[in-house]
């Protein structure tokens, strides 16, 4: 009995960081294409107020995650992840689009999606983060279209996937990668090996 309560005791000390793998998988193929995931048509708000969606993504390969700016837990390392492979993939001449879908659109305005982005130093010429609908909405969409949880726990945290995806330009989600891997370097091959 003792040996679980410290069991229980080191689950609730880690924090909801050990539940965000629900739905995500741990698999270190980054290939996700079997998997048939096709992103649903969709136009949210970015930061800047503006109308965003499948239009603008048309015909591009374009990389999304979810997350939200209050997130006690892992967003403070996916994001700079991100931030990274940004930098990294524009130094390599690679042309895409890189998607943040916030899972707290009620906190998540344009304006404070704006201020996040810029103090995470993302390039929003080519980043998004994308806001404009409800808790139910933002589930559904992860959940069809990228075979992925979104929850809210009623506290100050959100379950979400910690993976980035990789998108095609006809909106098939052919990749997926860890949002938690501070070593990029297989992902960077990855991705210089798959989009063209």
């Amino acid at each position: 009995m003792k040996k679980l309560s410290v069991i229980l005791l080191a689950f609730v000390l880690s924090g909801c960081g050990w539940i965000y793998q629900v739905g995500s998988g741990s698999s270190s193929e980054y290939d996700f294409s079997e998997a048939g995931a096709e992103v649903i048509p969709f136009e949210f708000t970015n930061q800047e107020g503006e109308p965003y969606g499948s239009e603008q993504l048309e015909g591009q390969y374009w990389l999304a995650n979810m997350i939200f700016t209050y997130c006690p837990t892992v967003c403070p390392t996916m994001t700079p992840n991100m931030q990274r492979l940004q930098a990294t993939m524009e130094e390599e001449g690679i042309d895409m689009s890189y998607i943040s879908f916030t899972v707290d659109p009620e906190r998540d305005t344009p304006e404070h999606l704006l201020s996040y982005g810029t103090n995470v130093g993302a390039n929003l010429e080519s980043w998004q983060f994308l806001t404009g609908y409800t808790q139910d909405e933002i589930a559904d969409f992860s959940r069809e279209s990228f075979m992925a949880v979104v929850q809210d726990t009623d506290g100050e945290d959100i379950i979400h996937s910690t993976s980035f995806f990789l998108v095609d330009p006809s909106g098939q989600v052919i990749r997926k990668y860890s949002g938690l891997q501070t070593n990029q370097d297989t992902i960077v091959e990855d991705l210089l090996k798959t989009v063209q």
